[in-house]
Formats: C-alpha cells, sequence, structure tokens
C-alpha cells in the first residue's frame, strides 16, 4: 500500500511536470499535493515497516517528537492545499472570464508559500500543547490500526482519484 501511495503520487507530479498542457492553476496545486501526500505517508510508514521486520516496537523521545511534527505537519498542509483547490475550483465555476486573471501563476505560488507558512507557524502552537499535555492512556493496538488507517489507507486513493477521474489526466 505504501508503494502504491508513492508510485501514484510520484506518476502524477511526472505527468503533470512532462506535459505543458497540465502547467495550468489546478494542476500546480495538485502536484504539490500528491508531494505534501508522499511526504505525509514517508513520516510514519518506513519506521513502521523498520519495526515490523525487527520486530521491535521502540523509539527514542526525540524521533517521536520529529515524527508527530512531520506527521501534523504534512496532515495539516494536506488540508490548507486542499482548501486551495477547492477556491481554485469555486472561481473557475463562479467566475469562469475572470479564471485566468484572478488565479494567475503569481496567485497561485503565493497560496501554496501561504499554507505552507501557515502550517509551519500552526506547529510552534501545536508543540507547545504536546509539551504541556499529559500523556493519556490508549491501547496499543487501537492506536496502531487508526495509524494505519490515517496514514496509509486515506491517502493511497488520491492519485487514483485525482487522475482516473480527469479527462485531462487520461489522455497522457
Amino acid at each position: 500500500m505504501y508503494l502504491i501511495t508513492v508510485f501514484g503520487n510520484l506518476l502524477i507530479i511526472l505527468a503533470i511536470s512532462s506535459d505543458s498542457h497540465l502547467h495550468t492553476p489546478m494542476y500546480f496545486f495538485l502536484s504539490n499535493l500528491s508531494f505534501v501526500d508522499i511526504c505525509f505517508t514517508s513520516t510514519t510508514i518506513p519506521k513502521m515497516l523498520w519495526n515490523i521486520q525487527m520486530q521491535s516496537k521502540t523509539i527514542t523521545y526525540e524521533g517521536c517528537i520529529t515524527q508527530i511534527y512531520f506527521l501534523i505537519l504534512f496532515a495539516v498542509l494536506d488540508i490548507f492545499l486542499l482548501t486551495v483547490m477547492a477556491y481554485d475550483r469555486f472561481v473557475a465555476i463562479c467566475h469562469p472570464l475572470h479564471y485566468t486573471v484572478i488565479m494567475n501563476p503569481r496567485l497561485c505560488g503565493l497560496l501554496v508559500l501561504m499554507s505552507w507558512l501557515s502550517v509551519v507557524s500552526l506547529f510552534y502552537c501545536t508543540m507547545l500543547g504536546v509539551y504541556l499535555s499529559s500523556a493519556a492512556t490508549h491501547s496499543a493496538h487501537s492506536s496502531s490500526t487508526a495509524s494505519v488507517m490515517y496514514t496509509v489507507i486515506t491517502p493511497m486513493p488520491n492519485p487514483f482519484i485525482y487522475s482516473l477521474r480527469n479527462k485531462d489526466m487520461k489522455k497522457l
């Protein structure tokens, strides 16, 4: 499942970057979303696979904090990019004649940059919350099942959803 997620998203990035017809705001945001999905799944799955292979369940405190930081970073960045993509579609549907003027390359780059900056600034607040909160007791099995569902199953269909239902991507 992890390899399907990574290769599917890499194919989307390569298809968008290699075809000049796909150099539009929607595909610019989609390629960024694919990159973030690769990063999101790569924050925990390689360590989990290593732990399964080595039959080890240990992680250092620093490793855990780093892993949680990047997991939340990419999860929130996913949300911001999906919001930007929704705005792009809103402009395309509600203001089709002004679309190219409103969604110019400068604004697209600025929206992606603001998504990244917003997420980074939000994390300084959430990291403070992590340090100040107490650890709640959870069952290890339910936590690991939830982790796999959230980090592998959820991002895996994204390449298929965004490319197979799209006429421009099917032409490639």
